[in-house]
């Protein structure tokens, strides 16, 4: 069941990047509900995975895990049924913040109940899971939009979870382990209330400003947002038990690490964004024709993960160069593909450049961040480790506003506004080739499984 959760969670972190237009068009919201379906489910769940971690420290991860399951299903019954574009942006709140609840303890119980020679084998179950969640959560998502099932048009991808994620309860409520929790362990509400409402500022007056205009609502918005960001930076310097360790941050391989996954991660959670747009609003692809369109991409990752698994050790941040440089070039050949032939562009002629970008993001993403640990010190590993999950996070919501901002910003057709998308993700990628060189050279052994 602790499978079925993060299984769960990753179709649901994918499943607006399709269903997206379809939603808009039933609820209006524009290109505003666009941005904020994908970024405020990954902003609250990169947000609250670190206190989420050390809530279930404290007060027991059955039991956190066992509330966070049963309000990720109400959340998730709450946008299927969401009658207005705002009721829905707030139920995708919910759900990751519930969802920040679930994800840690399931790790934490399988670190806990396991024997040590027995936790490989359950990890490695994780790895094909996700995969095959990458792939199938568009497909899903884009099959039940279009067979409109009782006439409920795109909300069934919501309501199934219902169906799947009670089954998951149940079977958590009967099987998972009761432990006590530590009531020392210390949780930074505070750090994590600033930074939340800082992120919503800067993100809600992005996503306003882009959708209707820089009147003075969003700069209000962005002025609030900065502000609170000052707020949670201090709380991070000063707080006896932050979000981050400070010694983390001290670390030049992790905070290079940090900067570059920030960067990467947003650019290329745009990318994505940017490709289901114009698949189905330039080319006229029905939900599901897009998420097939997108199945060479998915290739590559796979491929990829599984070629460099064994070449970490010997080649360690040189395959994050790599992938760099191969997803730069896959962001070239797609551009000029587009440019050249627009709204005419074909399905097979996509394979190749979906490929190339596949195969580079399975090559960066999955090395990054084992390699951005690797001189960490052993006992700081498992924070190391939490903090970077959680700003891969944010840096999806990040990039999930930012780029679909340059997106419907720019002015013309969709073929123009999609070439300009992509170019601003190759120069955030290419931003990123500099900081390769302060990583450490390779990851550490214990810590790449």
């Amino acid at each position: 069941m602790i499978l079925a959760a993060d299984v769960l969670d990753l179709l649901d972190a994918t499943i607006t990047n399709i269903a997206a237009p379809t939603i808009t068009a039933d609820l209006g919201g524009g290109p505003g509900l666009v941005q904020w379906l994908g970024a405020s489910y990954a902003l609250a769940l990169g947000v609250l995975l670190v206190p989420g971690g050390r809530l279930g420290d404290r007060y027991g991860r059955r039991r956190l895990f066992l509330l966070g399951l049963a309000g990720f299903v109400v959340a998730s019954l709450a946008c299927g049924l969401a009658p207005d574009p705002t009721t829905l942006v707030v139920a995708r709140l919910a759900q990751g913040a519930f969802g920040a609840l679930v994800i840690p303890q399931g790790f934490g119980i399988l670190g806990a109940t396991w024997p040590r020679d027995q936790i490989g084998k359950a990890f490695s179950l994780f790895g094909p899971a996700m995969g095959l969640s990458a792939v199938g959560g568009p497909i899903l998502a884009g099959f039940l939009v279009d067979a409109d099932v009782l006439g409920l048009g795109w909300r069934p991808m919501f309501l199934i979870n219902l169906l799947l994620g009670g089954a998951a309860l149940l079977a958590a409520a009967r099987l998972l382990p009761r432990d006590p929790g530590d009531r020392t362990v210390s949780v930074d509400v505070r750090g994590a209330v600033l930074l939340t409402g800082a992120l919503l500022g800067l993100l809600g007056g992005l996503i306003d400003g882009s959708a209707s205009g820089w009147t003075s609502r969003p700069l209000i918005l962005l002025a609030i947002g900065l502000a609170l960001f000052a707020a949670s930076s201090h709380r991070q310097r000063t707080a006896p038990h932050p979000l981050i360790e400070p010694t983390l941050l001290h670390n030049r391989g992790f905070a290079a690490g940090l900067a570059l996954g920030i960067v990467a991660f947003a650019a290329t959670a745009g990318l994505l964004y940017v490709l289901s747009l114009f698949l189905q609003q330039g080319l006229g692809r029905s939900p599901t024709g897009t998420a097939l369109a997108l199945i060479p991409l998915t290739i590559g990752i796979v491929i990829a993960s599984i070629a460099c698994h064994g070449l970490i050790h010997t080649h360690g941040r040189r395959l994050i160069h790599a992938g760099l440089l191969t997803l730069i070039a896959g962001c070239a050949y797609l551009t000029l593909l587009i440019h050249n032939s627009g709204t005419h562009t074909g399905t097979w002629a996509l394979v190749p450049p979906l490929l190339i970008l596949g195969i580079g993001m399975g090559t960066c993403f999955g090395t990054v961040y084992d390699i951005t640990i690797g001189d960490i010190a052993p006992a700081e590993a498992g924070s190391a480790s939490g903090s970077l999950n959680a700003v891969q996070q944010l840096a999806n919501a990040i990039g999930a506003a930012a780029v679909t901002t340059v997106y419907f910003q720019t002015t013309g057709n969709t073929t123009h506004a999609t070439t300009v998308s992509l170019i601003t993700v190759t120069a955030a990628l290419t931003l990123c080739l500099p900081l390769v060189g302060l990583l450490p050279h390779r990851a550490q052994e214990d810590q790449h499984h």
